[in-house]
This record gives structure tokens, C-alpha cells and sequence, in this order.
């Protein structure tokens, strides 16, 4: 279920806690788990997480479910993670937001029916200063507008 890569990843984790606390491991390990599953966390994957970091598979769950970094079903080809906590908002996450949805046909939680994108919103990403703002990838974008939006969307189609 682990590829023998993401294994050797998940050992380097692994190594930085103590011996007897492997399992502080869990979110190092799902998101090396996610990215060698296209993006996406299934009960079989958690289930192999939790046995390798000898850990009950309701724990890894919890983790799962908790976070909104972890995707339990199929996501688009870029994930655009828009934060829409305090900061964001009072800068106009909003606007970001409905700019999103209009432009792009779907709401927030949903990927569009070619599979290009998924909206998704988020609790805050720590780039406070920069609000609004959103993540495509491993990438943040900051000080956004609806005209911002619109020309980061077009580099990706």
C-alpha cells in the first residue's frame, strides 16, 4: 500500500522522535502517504500508516479528518486552498472566494467536472500579513484581488 520511497520518507520522520513516540510521525507520514496517492487519503492507506507507526487506525483518522491539508476523495488536478479565516476575511477573502466560484463554475468543496480544479476553504495558512490569500499546490499566493485571481487561474489552464 506504502511504496518502498514514501517508506524510506516516512523513516526519515520517524527518526527525528524519540524511539517510543513513532507515532508523532502521523501527519509527516499521511501527507507523504496523499502525495504518493495522487492526493488523496482512502481507509486503506490510513489503515497501512497506522499499522507501520503502530498506532489504531482511528487515531490516523482523526488526524485525517481533523486537518484540512489531508483530501479523503478524489481532488482536482490543482487544489486551490483559499483561507477565509479572520485576516482573510477582513481583507476580503470573500470577494477571492465568490471571484473563485464564479470563474470557475463550482463552490467551495467541489472540483470541476473536467477535474482541472478543486475549491477548497481552509482555516488559516499563516500568511496573515499577506491576507487574502490562497494556496495552489505548494505555492501562495498574497494581497489578492478578483483581477489577481483571474491571471493566476489563466497560468494554469
Amino acid at each position: 500500500m506504502l511504496s518502498k520511497q514514501s517508506l524510506a520518507e516516512i523513516d526519515r520522520w520517524i527518526s527525528k522522535y524519540p524511539p517510543d513516540r513513532r507515532q508523532s510521525a502521523v501527519m509527516a507520514a499521511l501527507r507523504i502517504a496523499q502525495e504518493g496517492n495522487g492526493g488523496r487519503l482512502t481507509s486503506e492507506i490510513m489503515d497501512a500508516v497506522a499499522d507501520y507507526l503502530g498506532m489504531p487506525p482511528i487515531a490516523v483518522y482523526e488526524v485525517a479528518t481533523f486537518y484540512t491539508m489531508y483530501d479523503l476523495k478524489p481532488i482536482g488536478r490543482h487544489k486551490i486552498c483559499v483561507c477565509t479565516n479572520i485576516s482573510c476575511l477582513l481583507r476580503g477573502s470573500e470577494l477571492v472566494v465568490g471571484h473563485l466560484e464564479q470563474k470557475l463554475g463550482v463552490k467551495l468543496g467541489e472540483t470541476t467536472a473536467d477535474g482541472k480544479f478543486t475549491l477548497k476553504e481552509v482555516e488559516c495558512l499563516g500568511a496573515c500579513v499577506g491576507a487574502p490569500m490562497m494556496q495552489i499546490g505548494k505555492q501562495y499566493y498574497e494581497n489578492l484581488t478578483p483581477e489577481k485571481v483571474g491571471e493566476i487561474l489563466e497560468k494554469l489552464k
